[in-house]
Formats: C-alpha cells, structure tokens, sequence
C-alpha cells in the first residue's frame, strides 16, 4: 500500500499565489537561449490553474454517466468544446463512426455438482451510501468487445491469467477445452487473459476483483476507505488491442464519417476481437464459486484473500454465461484545440486525455480531463496577454478510448502524414488518484520531464520533482549517492500508443497515485473522489501545471530538448540483456552493440551541439526529431504489423506494460530463434538509421 500524504499543506498552497512559492528562476533550461525569460513566462502560466476551478470542472464532467456514444458523452463533449473557445483556442468536434458494443443482456449463473445455485448475476453495484450508484443510465457490468453467445461449463480458476499462469495449468495437465476460466484482475491486461484463455480452448472467461488486490486486504472499503467494495465491478475492453488499437474494422485507416462501409473489414479476421464470451464480476459474486471449486490446492502464489483456501476446479462447479452484445456502427466525437504556432505551424505539440468513462469516471478519466481544461485555462490567459507559441499546440479530447483507444487512434491514423512533423505527443489519463507522482517517456524526454517538474510547486511542499524523488523506492543509488526521480517506459492502455508506436512521435504519459479501489466501476465518482483522492483539488492543480508546463516548453524551445544520450544507454541495456537471454541460441549481437555504440557517440556529439546550437536551428530540430521516427519497421513486429516501434510496444502477454526491443525479446521468450535473429537484424539496421541522422548533426 503506497503511503498517503497529508493533504493540509495543499490545501493552504492551493490557494497561495505563486509569489508564496519561493522556487528560484532556473539558470538554465535545455533547449533555450535564454532561459530566464523563459521562466517569466512559465511563472506567469503556473499562477493560472485554479484548484476550486479544476474541482467545479470535475464536478460537471461526471455528473452523469457518459459511456462513449451516449448523449450524455456528446454533452461532454460540448462542455469541453466550450472550454476551449472561451480559452481563445480553434476549436472542432470531430465525430468518428466506429463499431462498438453495448449490452442487452449479460448473465451467468453457478450450480454446484449436485445443482445447487451457488451465485447468479452479475449483482447490481451498491454500497450502504453512495449518492451516484443508483443512475439508471449506468450501464451494466460488462466488457467492451465482448463476443455473444450462450455457454456453459465446468470451472478452472487461473490465478491471474497470465501466460506463466495457463502453462501451469498446462503442465500439470488441466484441459481448458469447454470450460468457463475464472480469473483475477491484474498481472496483465484483461484482454490477453482472454486471448490466452480462447487459445487454449476456453469456452469463456470470468473476471473478478480479488479483495487481496484492490478491496479489503489493502485497507478500508468504500464508503469507509478507499478501496473496492464487495459488489465492486471492474467494467473494460478484452479488445487485443496488442494486435492493433482502434476501430476493429478499420485496423490502419481512420474510420471518418465519409468513409464507405465497403471499406470495413470483417472484424472477426482482423486479429483483435475475441471469439469467447467474458463477463466481469465482482468478489460478491465470485466468493460462491471459488468456495465450491474442488480438484488441487493452488500455490500459495495463487491464493486470494477469501477466507477460504483456493483450488483448481474442473469439479465441483457448472456456469452459464450469456452473453447478448449489440455490436453496432456508432458516432463517436473528439474535441481539438489548436493554438497556430507564429514561426513553424506544422510542428505540433500534442496533448491529450479522453474523456468517455465507463460509468462516471472521477478518476479515469475526467481528473485528467479536468487539469487539461486548467492548462488549457493557463494558456489562454497567455494568449489574452499577447503571447503565441512558436510551435502549433494542438489540446486534444479524445473519445471512446475504454473500448480501445478508439477516438486518438482514428484521429491519428487520419493525420498521418501531418504527424509526422509533430515534435512530440503528450498524454494524461489517470491524472489523480492520490499524491504520488508518476511518469512514463521515451528515453530521449525523461530529462525534459525531470527538468520542469522542479519548476512545479508541490501541495506537500518543494517542487513536484523533489516530491517525486523523495516517494520513489529508487531514491538512492546502489553507489549511495542520489538518484533521479524515475521515468518508467511506455508500453499501451492509453492514447499516446498510436502516436508513438504506430507513428513514432515521442511521448510521455503522468499521473499522480495513490490507494485507488473503484476503477471502472460506479462507485469512480465525485463523491469517492472528494473523499480519498484530492479533497482539495491541489493535486488537480498540480497536474495541470505540469502538463502545461509540458505545452510551453516544447512549444516554445529553440533546440528541441531530446536527450539521445539516455536513449543510447538504455538502448545499449536491453541489447545486452537480451544477448545474455539469447546465450545458448547462437545469436550475434555484436552488430547491433556496435550500431548501439555508436549512436550513443553520435548522440554525445550531438548533445553538445544542443547545448550551443547554430543560430538558425531549423535543420537540427529537424534532424532531432526523425530519429524516433527512423525506429520505425515499415514491416511492423511479427503477426502485428500495425506496431511499427522497434524499441517499445505493449507486450502480447502483458498488454499494458511495455516490452523493450518487443521483436527480438517476444522471439526469443518464444522459442523461436530464426524469427529472433531476423528481428535482430531488423532492429540493427532501426538504430543504425537513427546513429546516422545524429552522426548528421553539426
């Protein structure tokens, strides 16, 4: 459980001008000239975003439920339009028509051997007071790209559902043909424990929320804590959205309103719709079920926190599973803002946060989406100032992101080509769900968001970086001395993988933590948010800062502030580790080590041409910029071509976190040399592209 910080001191600084933030103007800045000026302005920016504001925004955007589609999102829709023309921006709703499900009918009901009725539902979500569970449009428990049907079967529990977890089952010779697998929440993405569960012959999946997890074993439940209550349901998308994100129908082109039906595919040949039926379920309605499942024990690494000890199954418990979706074309609508840059307006700055929830959505999505609308304040109080951004600012509010990054993928596969000048894409999701500060970046902008976290002034006190730094587990070093605050890598689960993955824009993805038991379900509201996230809307107004802060410096830069250096020494580690992975295959890393050496000389080269660039620095940001681009594989990774990163994409059996060298590594876990190999040479050439660009820098 990740420690809660006191709130009190934000809730004093929240209210405090930024005079009372006693920061000192950075004597440096990397990428600008001058740096002091550069300061003015973020001071002048930082003193904008307003806690009560973010709190009053937040308190509108989940005043109903607003699945993507409905009416209700549309209303959101126009609220944010609203927002951003006040702010002076150029602003459009840009609707999408997109398959996606919604369901009639959603059941499944448990008999023991003898038919005895163990559990039957899903149960509706309540608790003994929540002022927002009883909407009727909130939508029934269910799971986006969901197949229909009417099954039943015997049940297998399989722990979390990972790979790892089905070879278990595998090697201790549990056929999983015809059954009904019973999972866990976590370890993975959802949609690979149905990936994995319909490749070894399920007839469909289970998924529940295990109170060791995220309900009462890490502390109090709603609405006496933080954490999952026992009807709780986490709602999601089984997409595979590890084969391709989007339109299921359109993998690769954007799914406008003119496009012709006669250019959609078949979603079932496409690779990312399950075949299988999976219903999500809460504990409540598990707990039945498990207590019944007879066959093996399972290992101790496999036991929940029921009061019971956990077996295998394969005996002792029948479920039926109906499943009825409504799989239709539906409109979905996102909201751009664009602020014309004044000397180069086809370089974009993007940044983006969805809007659509399952139920509400407090915390995913709409925190974010309530410090977008903050940042978004801040600049506009620029603008009205006589400020313009050198670089295009492009605000944007995607939609149907919860089904599989719908809205951001259709939009960025329709301005392809314009993306291919845009410096950089950055994104927030899950903006707040406590106080401790979190980010994930290409190797090459960890620095950047280093570098202007210290700018920031936390609600405990210091700069949000100190904050950062101070909370990690990284803090200290193995050599003693300090460390920086940590950057993690990108994998998927959010908007920024179409544009790095499949586009190779650099992207970074914040959030700020904390004991978060409600996802995806009703109870993700203002009134649990209020009570355990950021009762004063400081942490709102942090990341709003932040975030914008994140706008105007890569707007406004002279030198684009990419940091290769890092990047070639991360690079050089996961070769290295793969090689020592790889030691019995045969395989010759020393090309790729090589082409890794010498793009990190190149990028120490190139740093210090940054650090004092030629005075017309066009051809070098240029130059900066088409390196992330030239990891790019025109041929994608193996059996998913739609991801094109030769250096990070989600894994195929993890689906949120990132996989590095994803070609070389998921062949070699695979046992598949001969594929590795060629992905290694693949990767080779990516790299030695990149060093040469930068070997170009002078």
């Amino acid at each position: 459980m990740r420690k809660r910080f006191p709130l009190q001191a934000g809730c004093l600084l929240a209210i405090l001008p930024m005079a009372a933030w006693a920061q000192s103007a950075p004597s440096q800045l990397f990428g600008f000239s001058n740096p002091t000026a550069q300061a003015r302005l973020d001071e002048q920016f930082l003193a904008v975003p307003d806690a009560r504001l973010a709190g009053q925004e937040l308190k509108i955007l989940t005043a109903e439920p607003h699945i993507a589609s409905s009416p209700e999102d549309y209303k959101t829709a126009q609220y944010v339009a609203e927002k951003f023309r006040a702010a002076g921006l150029e602003t459009e709703i840009v609707p999408y028509r997109v398959l996606m499900n919604q369901p009639r009918k959603v059941e499944f009901q448990a008999t023991s051997d003898d038919g005895h009725l163990l559990s039957s539902g899903p149960t509706p979500e309540h608790v003994s007071s929540d002022p927002y569970q009883s909407n009727p449009n909130v939508v029934m428990p269910f799971n986006g790209s969901s197949a229909s049907g009417n099954v039943t079967g015997e049940v297998v529990y399989a722990n979390y559902g990972t790979l790892a977890d089905f070879n278990q089952l595998a090697a201790d010779h549990v056929d999983l043909h015809g059954k009904i697998v019973l999972v866990r929440y976590g370890a993975n993405f959802r949609g690979v424990k149905v990936y994995i569960a319909q490749q070894r012959g399920a007839a469909g999946v289970l998924i529940y929320s295990d109170p060791r997890d995220d309900g009462y074993y890490q502390g109090d439940v709603y609405p006496h804590g933080p954490w999952r209550p026992a009807t709780g349901v986490q709602r999601g998308s089984v997409q595979y959205l590890f084969k391709y994100p989007g339109d299921p129908q359109t993998p690769g082109v954007a799914s406008t309103v003119s496009l012709p039906d006669s250019a959609r595919m078949d979603p079932m040949k496409t690779g990312n719709q399950p075949t299988i039926i999976s219903i999500p379920i809460s504990y409540h309605d598990a707990e039945p079920i498990l207590r019944a499942l007879k066959g093996a024990a399972v290992p101790t690494s496999w036991q929940g926190a029921l009061p019971f000890h956990y077996h295998i199954g394969g005996s002792g418990v029948r479920v039926h599973l109906v499943s009825d979706q409504d799989y239709k074309i539906r409109t979905i609508w996102d909201v751009i803002g664009k602020v014309p840059g004044s000397q180069q307006p086809d370089a974009w700055v993007v940044l983006g946060n969805h809007r659509d929830a399952w139920v509400y959505g407090a915390v995913d999505p709409n925190s974010g989406t309530a410090a977008m609308l903050e940042a978004v304040h801040g600049i506009g109080v620029l603008l009205h100032q006589g400020w313009h951004p050198k670089r295009t600012i492009v605000f944007a509010s995607w939609d149907a992101e919860e089904e599989g990054l719908i809205g951001s993928t259709e939009w960025a596969e329709q301005y392809a080509a314009q993306l291919q000048k845009a410096v950089a894409y950055f994104n927030v999701d899950v903006a707040v769900a406590g106080p401790t500060f979190t980010a994930d970046a290409v190797p090459s902008l960890k620095m950047f968001l280093r570098e202007l976290t210290r700018e920031v002034p936390s609600p405990v006190g210091g700069s949000v970086y100190s904050q950062w730094k101070l909370r990690s587990s990284h803090e200290v070093a193995a050599s003693g001395a300090p460390a920086e605050a940590p950057v993690g890598d990108l994998g998927s689960g959010s908007d920024f993988t179409p544009f790095l993955q499949h586009l190779g824009v650099p992207s970074t993805d914040i959030g700020s933590q904390g004991a978060y038991g409600v996802y995806h379900s009703v109870f993700d509201n203002y009134a649990w948010y209020t009570m355990n996230a950021d009762p004063h809307f400081a942490y709102l107004q942090e990341m709003a800062r932040v975030f914008g802060l994140e706008a105007l410096h890569m707007a406004d830069a002279d030198v684009l502030p990419f940091d290769y250096v890092t990047y070639g020494k991360e690079l050089t580690e996961y070769l290295q580790q793969a090689q020592a992975k790889s030691a019995a295959k045969g395989m010759d890393f020393a090309p790729a080590l090589e082409a890794a050496r010498q793009f990190t000389a190149a990028a120490q080269k190139a740093m210090e041409i940054e650090q004092h660039p030629p005075a017309d620095p066009a051809q070098l940001n240029q130059t900066l910029r088409a390196v992330e681009t030239a990891f790019l594989s025109s041929n994608g990774l193996p059996n998913r071509s739609w991801y094109k990163h030769t250096i990070y994409a989600p894994g195929e059996y993890t689906g949120y976190a990132a996989v590095d060298i994803p070609g070389v590594n998921e062949a070699l876990d695979a046992n598949k040399p001969a594929v590795a190999a060629e992905q290694l040479q693949v990767l080779t050439a990516a790299i030695q592209k990149a060093g040469t660009l930068l070997e170009s820098v002078h």
